[in-house]
């Protein structure tokens, strides 16, 4: 069998296939998905068994403590507070960088790059957008919350580069078959806990988010709440992808048309219409039709500092089950003219080329 050597926990070789079958990768692939949406109280005993292991594999001695922190923010805060020098050097680069490097290598030896780079694309590939959307907001709401000022921030960022990332490095073990070999120990973090500091003498870990909170594109989204919580309170608010104050959300179901006007951040202007409703706030802004024709009503109102709200009206063809026809919204850019136009547009066409034979 061609494949890679790969070292077990009891030091055995064992070879990995090159490749496998697509059901298996498919089902590893969903198991990793859960584990970056993964929530609640850590698996204490199996996180701390998989990072004594990744010392080992790393040829290093155990660390002489392991702590529990129930968030990146409070895993930084204690990183900032150690004592100089009692923890040790950080030993990320050996227990995280250099074995997956090695693994790459050899998978790209074994494989060919060609055949790397399309498990990746049928794996890691698959989560690497949303893990790396989740790290970074969770970094930034690290230094947000800890830095001060510049100096204070160069240090926090400074300790986040200590974190192997754990749950949320599931695009990198899902593309390896992280299930043994020199991963293994990696592998049973990710599975287990979220981040987590390796120091010689001191390892950290911290708790997964207590809650989640995404659309079906995947990205951070709540109204009500935070959409990524950790057990100590440090928590991020975002709508549809968008990082927004927690004191905003408080105030969108209390939107009228004149508060929405009334908001300086365009960015956050453009949140209050997606939650208040584009069609609700033309209906009662006063907005008046530019443009009619038998395919739908163009309209549009002006904003301050903003480009405008330009909309087509249309009416379905089919009717519903109760013999209704449904009316639908459709957002198009600002220099559109007609509503011929806007709905051309929607469905990647010009104007002069829209000319269904059959509505549906």
């Amino acid at each position: 069998m061609t494949g890679v050597a790969a070292v077990t926990e009891e030091g055995e070789l064992l070879e990995a296939a090159e490749g496998a079958p697509a059901t298996e990768a498919a089902e590893g692939l969903a198991q990793w998905r859960r584990v970056v949406a993964a929530t609640g109280a850590a698996d204490r005993v199996a996180a701390e068994a998989g990072l004594r292991l990744a010392y080992r594999l790393a040829g290093l001695d155990e660390p002489e403590r392991v702590e529990w922190v129930r968030s990146p923010r409070e895993a930084v805060a204690r990183v900032l507070a150690a004592p100089a020098g009692e923890w040790g050097a950080s030993v990320r680069d050996a227990v995280r960088t250099l074995p997956w490097a090695t693994e790459r290598d050899a998978l790209h030896a074994a494989m060919g790059r060609a055949a790397w780079s399309e498990r990746w694309q049928h794996t890691g590939g698959r989560l690497w957008d949303t893990t790396r959307t989740l790290t970074g907001r969770i970094a930034t709401g690290v230094v947000a919350e800890l830095g001060q000022g510049p100096a204070e921030q160069a240090a926090v960022r400074l300790a986040l580069l200590d974190a192997v990332h754990g749950q949320h490095d599931a695009p990198w073990l899902a593309a390896f078959g992280a299930a043994g070999g020199r991963l293994a120990g990696l592998a049973a973090l990710a599975r287990n806990a979220g981040w987590w500091w390796p120091y010689e003498k001191v390892a950290l870990i911290a708790e997964r988010p207590s809650a989640l909170h995404r659309d079906e594109a995947g990205r951070l989204d709540r109204a009500d709440g935070p959409a990524l919580a950790f057990p100590d309170g440090f928590a991020l608010h975002a709508w549809r992808g968008m990082p927004v104050p927690a004191a905003f959300l408080a105030e969108l179901t209390a939107l009228t048309p004149e508060r929405i006007r009334a908001e300086e951040n365009a960015e956050l202007r453009r949140v209050m219409l997606e939650f208040y409703g584009y069609d609700r706030y033309l209906a009662e802004s006063g907005a008046r039709p530019v443009d009619r024709d038998e395919t739908g009503v163009l309209w549009r109102i002006d904003l301050p500092d903003d480009e405008p709200v330009v909309m087509v009206e249309v009416v379905n063809s089919t009717p519903e089950p109760d013999g209704t026809h449904r009316t639908y919204w459709l957002r198009v850019p600002p220099r559109t003219r007609t509503a011929r136009q806007g709905v051309a547009w929607t469905f990647g066409m010009a104007e002069e080329g829209y000319t269904p034979v059959l509505e549906t």
